[in-house]
C-alpha cells in the first residue's frame, strides 16, 4: 500500500547564514505524482535530499506514512538506508564497469539478499520496464534513454515506499525527453507508488505531475494541479515562470491606458497606485483593425511556435504585448487587441483578481 509524505516546518540553513529552505510544510497523498518545482537555487534538489536522508534540516520534520524519520526538535534520525525510498539521481549514477543486471542488483546485495530472490526480483522489474534483452549490458552500450530505465529499475527493485527523481529527464535529448516522461507517469499510475520529482522544467512538471509545488528562494510560492497553476497564479513570479511563451506583466499606474481600456474594476483597484498587469499570450489575440477587441496597435514581430503564430504588438505607452496572431497580418501592419483574460497583482506582488471577458 502506497504511503504519503507529511513535511512540516522544514528549514535548511547552510553556514554561515544561507537560508536553503523557509519553514516548507506540506502533505503528499499516497499514490500521489508530486511535482517540486522552480528555478535553479530554489531549494528543491536540497528537499528532496532531506527527505532521502541525504541532508539533515536545521529545524522541521519529514514523515513517511505514520513513521517519522526525521525530526530535529524530537532527536529523531532515521538512515537514508532504512527509509525504504528509492531515488534515481540527474546523472543516473551507473557503475560503468557492471551490467544492467549488476547495477539494478547492488542495493539488493547490500542488504545480503539470497542471490536466488535478487534474481526473481531484477528480473521482474527489468520486464516491466521493457530493458530485459539490455540486462548483459553495460552503460557504455546503452542509450540515453535505455540507461535511465536501468537506473529507474535499480530505485524501484528495492520496492521503495516512495520513488525520489531528481531531475532525471535533463540529460535527454528533446524527442526522447517526451518519451521518457510518458513511461515514467504510465509506470507510476501502474504501480501506485508515491512519486516525488524534482525538476527546473515547466514542460516536465506539467506532463507527470498530480500537483506540483513552486519554490522560490527557499519559499513555497504555490502548490496546486497544474491548471490552477497556470489559470489562478498566486502572485506575479508564478504569472511569470509558469506559461510558454512566458507571461506578458507591466508594472503600471492605475492611471495607464492599458488599466483604463481592459476596464479593471474600481475595487480592484482601490488604494494602489499602480498594479501589475498580467496577459497570457493564448488569452488574447491579435486580429483585423475592424474587429472588436480592447487595444489599438501595431505589429512589431511575428513568430511560429509550432502551428501557432504569435505577433509582439506595440500598443503604445511603451507596451509592447505577444499575444496569438488570429488574421494575415505581418510586421508594421495595423491590429486590433482582444483579451480574453486578464491577471491583476498588487504593488507587492500578491494576487488580486483575475479578470474574463
Amino acid at each position: 500500500m502506497a504511503k504519503g509524505v507529511r513535511i512540516a516546518g522544514v528549514w535548511k540553513v547552510f553556514p554561515p547564514n544561507v537560508v536553503a529552505l523557509k519553514d516548507i510544510s506540506v502533505e503528499i497523498r499516497p499514490g500521489e505524482f508530486f511535482v517540486i518545482l522552480g528555478p535553479s537555487g530554489s531549494g528543491k534538489t536540497t528537499l528532496l535530499r532531506i527527505i532521502a536522508g541525504l541532508e539533515i534540516p536545521t529545524r522541521g520534520s519529514v514523515a513517511i506514512g505514520d513513521r517519522e524519520v526525521v525530526n530535529v526538535e524530537k532527536g529523531v534520525f532515521v538512515e537514508p538506508r532504512d527509509r525504504n525510498v528509492g531515488m534515481v539521481f540527474q546523472n543516473w549514477a551507473l557503475y560503468p564497469h557492471m551490467t544492467a543486471y549488476d547495477n539494478i542488483a547492488f542495493p539488493l546485495r547490500l542488504k545480503r539478499m539470497p542471490e536466488e530472490e535478487i534474481k526473481k526480483r531484477v528480473t521482474e522489474v527489468a520486464e516491466a520496464l521493457g530493458i530485459a534483452e539490455l540486462l548483459d549490458r553495460k552503460p557504455g552500450h546503452m542509450s540515453g534513454g535505455q540507461q535511465q530505465r536501468v537506473a529507474v529499475a535499480r530505485a524501484l527493485v528495492k520496492q521503495p515506499d516512495v520513488l525520489l527523481l531528481d531531475e532525471p529527464f535533463s540529460n535527454l535529448d528533446a524527442r526522447i525527453r517526451v518519451t521518457a516522461r510518458e513511461f515514467v507517469k504510465e509506470l507510476q499510475k501502474k504501480l501506485g507508488i508515491t512519486t516525488i520529482l524534482v525538476t527546473h522544467d515547466q514542460a516536465d512538471a506539467f506532463a507527470v505531475g498530480d500537483r506540483i509545488m513552486v519554490l522560490r528562494r527557499g519559499e513555497t510560492q504555490q502548490i496546486g494541479v497544474p491548471e490552477e497553476l497556470y489559470s489562478s497564479p498566486a502572485n506575479v513570479f508564478i504569472a511569470n515562470f509558469i506559461g510558454d511563451p512566458p507571461t506578458n506583466i507591466y508594472k503600471l499606474p492605475t492611471s495607464h491606458r492599458l488599466v483604463k481600456s481592459l476596464g479593471i474594476p474600481q475595487g480592484v483597484e482601490e488604494g494602489y497606485g499602480e498594479l501589475y498587469i498580467g496577459i497570457r499570450p493564448d488569452e488574447a489575440a491579435a486580429l483585423k483593425p475592424g474587429d472588436e477587441g480592447h487595444l489599438e496597435g501595431r505589429v512589431v514581430l511575428v513568430e511560429y511556435v509550432g502551428s501557432r503564430r504569435y505577433a509582439k504588438v506595440d500598443v503604445g505607452d511603451g507596451v509592447s504585448l505577444k499575444v496569438l496572431l488570429e488574421c494575415d497580418a505581418n510586421t508594421g501592419d495595423p491590429v486590433r487587441v482582444r483579451v480574453q483574460k486578464v491577471h491583476v497583482f498588487a504593488p507587492s506582488g500578491e494576487r488580486l483578481a483575475t479578470l474574463t471577458y
